[in-house]
């Protein structure tokens, strides 16, 4: 079992997509995200397997939740610097978590 400990050590934010290109590696087809996290972060980059649902001009301007305290991970010659954060639908393709309402880029969950 996690603790709650376990859980304060994810930092978790919410940030808005501000570029978002497609890239294939790997034998997979990704998209690369810059979210910007506001002044405390600035924007990260991360790569994301979501091109079954979405499309990169419609991620600009999206809110999305990400971890943003793991180590950077080279995937298929792109530095991700963050994690974003998905759920699988019924056909086991990744479904973007984020906010019902604006929130301030940066806001942490808790």
């Amino acid at each position: 079992m996690a603790t709650i400990e376990d859980f304060d050590n994810l930092d978790i934010r919410v940030g808005t997509v501000v570029d978002a290109q497609p890239m294939a590696g790997d034998g997979k087809s990704y998209i690369r995200l810059w979210i910007d996290f506001g002044a405390a972060l600035g924007v990260k980059t991360s790569a994301a397997q979501i091109t079954v649902h979405y499309k990169c001009d419609l991620l600009i301007g999206r809110q999305v939740l990400a971890v943003t305290n793991l180590p950077p991970k080279h995937v298929a010659g792109f530095d991700s610097d963050v994690l974003t954060l998905g759920v699988p639908d019924e056909d086991d393709v990744v479904v973007l978590l984020k906010s019902d309402f604006k929130v301030p880029n940066g806001a942490r969950v808790f």
